[in-house]
């Protein structure tokens, strides 16, 4: 089913006098888009177009945001036209050398893109689905235009989040994404969890967050695919050789020692997940609550190194799709 039109006309939060939308126009996250299916209840936001909350059977399976708050760490955000940290926020295009801002300054990278607080478009909603939408135009460090849908998808098997990019330039561009999801502790930390996750290599890291290589986690502390308690160990980690099941997915689960928790599923164009416990958050009342599970199509740095980029010709466009479903 195609969703229906959200609306059309003039935005009526520049409209003088209106009361609705002057509760709107104060919100940091903007509108809310609400989703239903059963129990499960999903909400999404105007600003940056991320996914700020999900309850399922009264639980939140998030550690997200509150309607008054602004998104703080990338919460839930989708991050494009690049995941995850960019050396010096330089690359090299087609001969040509491109400079981002430098978005995480203290590090000296760009991170995650462009889109995390840019205004979404609302372009359809249905009981279960909403649609949002962004053209991302030329700009310093992305010369290029780009037009991106975002999906969210509420059913029986939990929520469907799927991101198409199509270049509506005149030229190639290079291109990736992934999102920022946290899963919540349901046992208010994430050291009592137990972390299942597919990985079979990890990236190790720089101090900036640059990979300095490939590992396999075979007799690391980094293996987690049978699944054990994450303790104190810290991660802000890239993992890629992905165990995945007969459908092609790659599943990360955090469980609380009753069994309760969440798992997010990523398809086979996600061959990198990132995996944060949040140890680094500014605010340190955040820290290690939630489990940040960042599907990614590239691993850190990727338009310097080029790795798994997707050069997307004028008028082409690429989907992707990743999930999040409760586990009882």
């Amino acid at each position: 089913m195609t969703p229906r039109a959200h609306r059309n006309g003039p935005d009526p939060r520049l409209e003088p006098g209106s009361e609705v939308d002057e509760r709107v126009r104060e919100l940091p996250s903007g509108r809310q888009y609400t989703v239903v299916h059963g129990d499960d209840r999903v909400t999404v936001v105007e600003v940056g177009g991320g996914l700020r909350s999900y309850v399922a059977g009264g639980r939140e399976l998030l550690d997200g945001y509150a309607e008054d708050e602004m998104a703080t760490s990338a919460r839930g955000q989708p991050l494009i036209p690049w995941p995850n940290r960019l050396r010096d926020g330089q690359y090299t295009w087609e001969g040509n050398e491109h400079q981002a801002p430098l978005s995480e300054p203290d590090k000296g990278n760009a991170i995650h893109g462009f889109l995390r607080f840019a205004n979404w478009t609302c372009l359809g909603q249905t009981t279960s689905r909403v649609d949002l939408g962004h053209v991302l135009h030329p700009r310093p460090g992305y010369p290029f235009t780009l037009a991106v849908r975002l999906s969210y998808r509420l059913g029986f098997q939990g929520l469907t989040v799927t991101t198409t990019a199509r270049n509506v330039g005149t030229r190639a561009l290079p291109y990736a994404c992934g999102q920022h999801p946290y899963l919540a502790a349901p046992t208010g930390l994430v050291d009592q969890c137990t972390l299942q996750a597919p990985g079979g290599t990890y990236l190790p890291t720089d101090d900036r967050g640059i990979p300095t290589g490939a590992e396999p986690v075979q007799g690391s502390q980094y293996d987690f695919r049978a699944g054990r308690e994450l303790g104190s160990l810290e991660l802000d980690l890239a993992f890629t050789d992905l165990d995945r099941d007969e459908d092609g997915r790659a599943w990360v689960q955090l469980r609380a020692p009753d069994g309760q928790g969440a798992a997010i599923w990523l398809d086979e164009s996600y061959p990198y997940v990132e995996l944060f416990s949040g140890d680094s958050l500014p605010d340190s009342q955040r820290r290690r609550r939630g489990l940040g599970v960042e599907p990614m199509t590239v691993p850190p740095n990727a338009f310097q190194s080029v790795t798994d980029v997707v050069r997307l010709e004028p008028g082409a466009s690429t989907s992707v799709s990743w999930g999040v479903r409760s586990l009882p």
